[in-house]
């Protein structure tokens, strides 16, 4: 297992959104620019009730990070993502209409255009396996990821890239107690 990356969220710059309402840090692309991304996480800041832009192909996991929340319309269905959630999943092709609750929300994104792509929260900051090759965490809080043989301190705000993790048993560890809601998501992709 190797590292690819540790991206700290407030050392990427944010992205101003093409219809104003939101901004975008984007962590990770893979594979690396110049070539065209087939996984994409990134951090989205909604200020305001907007569309979200359509993305053909590609599939689209979504997870509140922070905020009181936010209500979502996709195709005509109501979701509430809410503190504490599980993330939602859909179609990149999808109409999505979203609308933050009580000020603004901050919002974690994996999307994938080949391959597959996994985003959950850590439940009982309990022990993650996957047959996913790429993996990672990101979290809200300090900690440490216990990765194989590894220990990697983990910084708030932040995404752990990881390779060659397939099957490799990882376990995420707050400094401090864990808050009342989810504190760290999974992350994980297999390329086509």
């Amino acid at each position: 297992m190797r590292v690819l990356g540790r991206i700290a969220a407030e050392d990427v710059a944010p992205q101003r959104w093409r219809n104003g309402g939101g901004w975008t840090r984007e962590l990770l692309t893979w594979p690396p620019p110049p070539a065209a991304w087939q996984l994409r996480i990134s951090l989205a800041t909604i200020d305001a009730a907007g569309p979200f832009s359509v993305f053909p192909g590609v599939q689209r996991s979504l997870a509140l990070v922070s905020g009181a929340g936010l209500l979502l319309n996709i195709d005509g269905h109501l979701q509430h993502l809410y503190p504490g959630a599980d993330p939602v999943h859909f179609a990149g092709t999808a109409a999505v209409q979203a609308e933050p609750l009580a000020g603004p929300s901050v919002d974690l994104n994996l999307m994938s255009s080949a391959g597959h792509g996994a985003l959950l929260r850590t439940t009982n900051l309990g022990t993650w396996s996957s047959p996913c090759p790429q993996r990672g965490l990101y979290s809200c809080v300090a900690g440490t990821l216990h990765a194989g043989g590894n220990s990697l301190a983990v910084a708030p705000d932040s995404l752990i890239w990881l390779a060659e993790a397939a099957g490799q048993p990882l376990r995420f560890a707050p400094a401090a107690p864990a808050p009342a809601v989810t504190a760290a998501w999974w992350l994980g992709y297999t390329p086509a």
